[in-house]
């Protein structure tokens, strides 16, 4: 059974915004009617009831997905240098690392079978015309 600890980084690698004092359950799904109905419901039962493969599953996304967001965020020590000696910093370090970080916050929605959340987005491009 996944800890509250691992349902909130779930929730939140998925896209989702904080639960805060609203419970979660098969019952109810009102405070994020507006998000998208069901889907938190959806969502919450699934990380509520695992098979014990698919915990292990999770577990290794949710690990998998800290790492990454530890390495967007280290990222930005680099930010100040941008050649020093023989080594070149690599200008696109911190939007490569938040692809790769997205991306995998991506395939984690497909494990769960939910489409990602309001932070993550929908993955595609808009443009607008003036």
């Amino acid at each position: 059974m996944l800890t509250d600890q691992q349902k909130s980084d779930a929730r939140r690698y998925a896209g989702y915004p904080m639960q805060g004092d609203v419970t979660l359950d098969d019952r109810r799904d009102t405070a994020w009617g507006w998000v998208a109905p069901m889907i938190w419901q959806t969502m919450n039962h699934r990380l509520d009831n695992l098979r014990p493969e698919e915990e292990v599953t999770m577990a290794s996304f949710l690990t998998r997905l800290g790492g990454l967001e530890t390495d967007v965020l280290s990222a930005t020590d680099n930010l100040d240098t941008d050649q020093a000696a023989v080594w070149v910093h690599n200008k696109n370090e911190v939007s490569d690392r938040m692809s790769l970080y997205r991306i995998w916050r991506r395939e984690l929605c497909g494990f769960l079978g939910v489409p990602p959340g309001p932070s993550l987005g929908n993955g595609g491009i808009s443009m607008a015309r003036g």
